[in-house]
């Protein structure tokens, strides 16, 4: 195969560019793992993108008005490390030499939280696009809150490098299909056309005019023939920024690996090191030193080290014209800086709704409803809506209108059929910041929108997901809409606090505690059918779900068995301890509405809950029984449901499949005799 001449070295942008292509192949090199070829044909547009558009501190990775620059093929990671380095990031040279290897900051895959001056997590393909969705999202709605005539305090562009297996997930089609309608024109999309993924060329399987697709999308769309063509990409990026009413699509012919003679635009430059020897022929090939390893010269360093002035002279400018903006508008800028800060407004949950016995029976849902609006009013950054599903998943803010194109002020999100692309979308909007977000769904959707919430756990960010529907008691829509391992599912997920309420009272607390929580994402599972509200009086206060599990009913002496439930299960199981109390038999009720809130208690509270003697236990939940082996022990028994489902009106289906307080006392009287 003919190769495209080497640049010539000399020039000093050219110079630049093949610094970023010979650090990432010297990286993976040394780590022998990793993906030099993306870095490799990127780096041209990653150099004018970074050295002259970009809106950049790299001594100050957190300066809010920075441009948001997210590599959604995270594989590609030494590129954005490269970048990171050479334009004065905290981010040592033997950092990048460590690429890959225990302890480093440069794994490999980019982490938020990990390497400064990396927006999101990546790697996963398309969730980095969905992600800068979100970004771009909350940068038009606070621009639209708090930007007030001639004080565009808030005024930013969200940049995100795709390639092709980005574009070929479904959840980055979902994204864009949103951001296209919303006319989000602050989002700048450059895609690596390189025709190359690991089983060979992208014409396999992948034959789409992705141009014309996103063209139907309503996005701007342009084609840059040359990815080396540095003016073509100015020129490009240039007018991108100048469309005002479309995000923008820039379609990027490039060479994967290039400047390897045997390696460019083949399949085992994907993912692959290029070895010593082909390595050599590179440099040769690109008039570099051919034996030595991780070389920046010193004017290629220079020219990316001007990336600190002009980001420390364009933050002390944003600096100047808040300050400004601070005194002709305090209480905006004192609104903004809480919301940035996630400074919750004192008072916030001092008058939230209260529930009692006469206001019920009432499904949690609907309680939900009733507490996102009570907060909403306070907090008036709590942003969010559905799939397609707001009237059932009670997610509409009444106090405000629709976040659409033209009204970027409004604060409910019509997100249409596409749970993956939302709860990406939500996590951008966590990144970015100066939102608390929300969406909502049936938990039996769950499933369309795991890798992203899978990835807010990894990140450990403040979003919270509204799950209605939760068991079978859904009813008639029958088993394809009946949750059975989602909870299982959710729990399973590290760093994801998930909390099923069992009435009113106790979702009030649950939205409080997911408000509060700051470093992690929360999911409310929420019930379709009314259920009793406890009458507070007879039992100890629902906010004792902050602790995920507490004592509902204590006989007078010690316990013979503990039953533990959750949700609508709790309600059964109460009827059944008093059942057990008639018969003789001293049944402790506990409710557990959340295993990861209770696991963050002393262990002197876990013992006090679940005292380690009492070794008779029943666990009830509609759910399959997998994990509440923790806490009901070889010895004891899970009331779960391990089979789907059927459709028949809830209570029958509840009935037919055992889930009565009569079964549980058969349950308990059974286990007993067996001890």
């Amino acid at each position: 195969m003919q190769k495209e001449k080497p640049e010539n070295p000399l020039n000093n942008e050219e110079l630049c560019i093949n610094t970023i292509r010979i650090l990432s192949m010297d990286a993976v090199q040394k780590a022998n793992s990793g993906h030099p070829g993306a870095p490799m044909g990127l780096a041209a547009a990653a150099f004018v993108l970074w050295t002259k558009f970009l809106k950049h501190n790299p001594k100050n990775p957190d300066w809010y008005d920075r441009d948001r620059f997210i590599l959604s093929g995270g594989h590609a990671s030494m590129l954005l490390y490269s970048l990171l380095h050479l334009t004065g990031y905290d981010l040592a040279l033997d950092e990048i030499k460590n690429f890959r290897q225990w302890g480093s900051c440069t794994p490999g895959h980019p982490e938020f939280g990990c390497t400064p001056g990396v927006e999101t997590t990546t790697g996963p393909l398309g969730q980095g696009f969905t992600n800068a969705v979100g970004m771009a999202l909350a940068e038009r709605h606070l621009a639209a809150v708090f930007n007030q005539p001639g004080h565009e305090i808030i005024d930013h562009y969200t940049y995100v490098m795709c390639g092709d297996g980005d574009f070929m997930e479904g959840v980055t089609s979902e994204a864009a299909s949103l951001a296209g309608h919303l006319g989000l024109s602050k989002l700048i999309c450059i895609y690596d056309d390189n025709q190359i993924t690991i089983e060979g060329k992208t014409d396999i399987a992948f034959t789409e005019d992705v141009a014309q697709r996103f063209r139907a999308y309503h996005w701007h769309v342009q084609n840059v023939n040359d990815g080396n063509d540095r003016t073509a990409i100015y020129q490009a990026i240039q007018e991108a920024r100048n469309e005002t009413d479309r995000p923008s699509l820039i379609l990027l012919k490039t060479h994967i690996a290039y400047g390897s003679p045997n390696k460019q635009d083949s399949a085992s430059a994907h993912g692959e090191p290029l070895g010593e020897d082909e390595i050599r022929l590179t440099k040769k090939n690109l008039g570099w030193p051919e034996d030595v390893s991780f070389l920046i010269p010193e004017q290629a360093l220079k020219i990316f080290r001007c990336c600190i002035e002009k980001g420390k002279e364009a933050e002390s400018l944003w600096q100047e014209r808040f300050k400004t903006y601070q005194k002709q508008y305090p209480g905006l800028a004192e609104q903004l800086n809480d919301s940035i800060n996630h400074i919750l407004k004192k008072g916030w949950d001092l008058d939230l709704p209260h529930f009692s016995q006469s206001d019920g029976p009432m499904a949690t849902r609907a309680a939900s409803g009733k507490v996102l609006n009570n907060i909403a009013e306070k907090l008036t950054n709590l942003m969010g809506g559905s799939a397609d599903l707001a009237p059932s998943n009670k997610t509409i803010i009444t106090s405000s209108h629709d976040f659409q194109k033209g009204q970027y002020d409004g604060r409910n999100i019509r997100f249409g059929v596409r749970e993956h692309a939302m709860a990406g979308i939500l996590s951008g909007m966590a990144l970015h910041k100066g939102v608390i977000p929300y969406g909502g769904t049936f938990l039996v959707f769950a499933d369309y929108m795991r890798p992203a919430i899978r990835l807010a756990g990894l990140m450990k960010l403040p979003v919270i997901y509204v799950f209605t529907h939760d068991s079978i008691a859904v009813g008639e829509d029958g088993p394809t809409h009946q949750p059975i391992e989602h909870l299982a599912c959710l729990r399973a997920i590290p760093d994801l606090v998930v909390i099923r309420p069992a009435d009113a009272t106790e979702t009030v607390v649950a939205w409080r505690k997911a408000i509060s929580i700051m470093e992690k994402p929360v999911a409310l599972i929420l019930s379709r059918q009314k259920l009793p509200i406890l009458d507070r009086s007879q039992y100890p206060p629902a906010e004792g779900l902050a602790s995920g599990a507490y004592i509902l009913v204590e006989p007078q002496t010690k316990p013979d068995i503990i039953l533990i439930a959750t949700g609508s299960e709790v309600h059964i199981t109460l009827q059944a301890a008093k059942i057990l109390h008639d018969q003789g038999i001293s049944a402790r009720v506990v409710n557990m509405p959340s295993w990861e809130l209770f696991e963050e208690t002393p262990q002197e509270y876990k013992s006090q809950v679940l005292p380690e003697e009492v070794t008779a236990r029943i666990a009830v939940e509609a759910g399959i029984s997998m994990g509440w082996e923790r806490y009901i022990g070889d010895r004891g028994f899970m009331m779960g449901i391990n089979h789907f489902g059927a459709s028949a009106p809830g209570s029958r289906v509840l009935k037919e499949f055992g889930f009565m307080s009569e079964r549980i006392v058969q349950e308990a009287t059974a286990l007993l005799k067996r001890m």
